[in-house]
């Protein structure tokens, strides 16, 4: 059984089990986290629409790591004006993985 469901502006294909990178959400390792924004869900042979939500469906699940993703750089530069700019950024996340997936 797996399910679509929509958190941080994206969507996510989770089935039960998985361990999924979020973008960060609030709580502490350890605590439950509970996603009723379900799109979709699939036993193999019946598949649920939500328009858009499915309503009673939800999916739970507990953080287990919060953190920061690999450094990425944003390099800006125009030829010949001697204009450079060169920056960073790490996106932070939340590691949960899926416990349940109730339709």
């Amino acid at each position: 059984m797996y399910a679509v469901i929509k958190t941080g502006g994206k969507q996510y294909r989770v089935a039960q089990g998985d361990e999924v990178k979020f973008e960060k959400l609030p709580g502490e390792v350890g605590d439950e986290v509970m996603f009723d924004q379900v799109l979709l869900t699939s036993d193999g042979e019946k598949v649920q629409l939500g328009q858009p939500y499915i309503e009673d469906s939800k999916v739970a699940g507990s953080i287990i790591r919060q953190g920061k993703n690999r450094k990425i750089v944003v390099f800006k530069y125009k030829r010949r004006k001697g204009y450079r700019k060169k920056r960073g950024h790490r996106q932070q996340f939340t590691l949960v993985r899926i416990e349940d997936i109730k339709a």
